[in-house]
């Protein structure tokens, strides 16, 4: 008996060197070949400014080719998916939004993927208000005004959104004030600013980092921030709490995910290694001159975040009763 318990410790502490061994030579041996960063939006978004900063850095420190894929469409599931079935080997990354991993499963009766046992998060990249923008040419210059309107001719006026986040913005913005809106989809924020922009659609939810240029370039003009408090970049620009919409706060997030089964080993190199680059000064400076808050949390920070969102967002989807399929 003593013989066999001496046998099971010696067993089971080979076994133990073996796994350090396998995570060791796992790690050492990761990057050997060129890595994707799959995208759920045409380019010109928040999520490929990130995506395609990342890439230029870890390609330059790693040695090996770091490509951006971009995959638009169908409220970020057919890049979700094309992630989610990719193999789990640390050469698939996936950017991922705050609607792919904390919105999607209240909106959708079936995915082709899911939202926690599909996917090994890495790191929270950054968070960023969104925005309540309008073309020059309509005449509301604050929230009251464009409430006034609004309610003049309920139905009529109709707001842009490229992504999920900013349609939940948009029916929050609704409930918190009775604003009749219609929302008027778009595989993106680049096509859904460029149809404000040519006064095709009058007003826009966007996340602030993409509207920056056309807001600074007076091509719209920004009424509303969607976060708790005025952001640095537009001072003069308050928070919809303060202008109509009680108890709105609400920031869009994006996120680096990897295929679920991936090596731990492979899961905390990575992890390190983008968030020593967001954390770069040069990086922080680039981020945060678009509106962006660098995060870069560990990818236990990031669970918990996926987890609560999922949840607060829920409730909002529900009390909504927004329903994609």
């Amino acid at each position: 008996m003593r013989t066999l318990q001496v046998l099971t410790r010696s067993l089971g502490a080979l076994l133990c060197t073996a796994c350090l061994a396998f995570g060791a030579a796992a790690q050492d041996a990761y990057p050997s070949k060129p890595i994707r960063i799959i995208v759920p939006f045409p380019p010109g978004g928040g999520s490929d400014l990130v995506a395609r900063t990342v890439a230029a850095r870890l390609g330059e420190r790693w040695k090996v080719p770091v490509t951006v894929d971009n995959k638009p469409g169908g409220n970020t599931i057919i890049a979700a998916e094309a992630a989610a079935k990719a193999a789990p080997d640390g050469y698939t990354l996936f950017v991922a939004i705050d609607s792919t991993l904390a919105m999607n499963q209240s909106l959708y009766t079936k995915l082709p993927y899911d939202p926690v046992k599909s996917f090994t998060p890495v790191t929270l990249a950054i968070t960023m208000p969104m925005v309540l923008a309008v073309h020059p040419s309509v005449s509301a210059r604050t929230v009251p005004e464009l409430l006034a309107m609004a309610r003049a001719q309920p139905g009529k006026l109709a707001y842009a959104h490229g992504a999920m986040p900013a349609q939940v913005a948009g029916e929050v913005f609704k409930s918190a004030t009775g604003a009749d809106l219609l929302a008027v989809p778009y595989k993106g924020g680049a096509p859904a600013m460029t149809d404000t922009v040519g006064g095709q659609v009058p007003i826009i939810f966007d996340a602030l980092g993409p509207a920056m240029p056309y807001i600074k370039g007076g091509k719209v003009r920004a009424l509303a921030v969607t976060s708790a408090q005025r952001n640095p970049l537009l001072p003069e620009v308050p928070a919809l709490a303060e202008s109509g919409a009680p108890g709105v706060d609400l920031l869009t997030w994006i996120g680096f995910v990897l295929p679920a089964g991936t090596d731990k080993a492979v899961v905390d190199k990575l992890h390190r290694e983008l968030a020593a680059i967001l954390q770069m000064p040069q990086t922080r400076e680039l981020l945060s001159g678009v509106g962006m808050t660098v995060v870069a949390g560990t990818p236990e920070q990031f669970a918990q975040t996926i987890q609560g969102d999922t949840q607060k967002f829920g409730r909002i989807i529900k009390a909504a009763g927004i329903k994609l399929d």
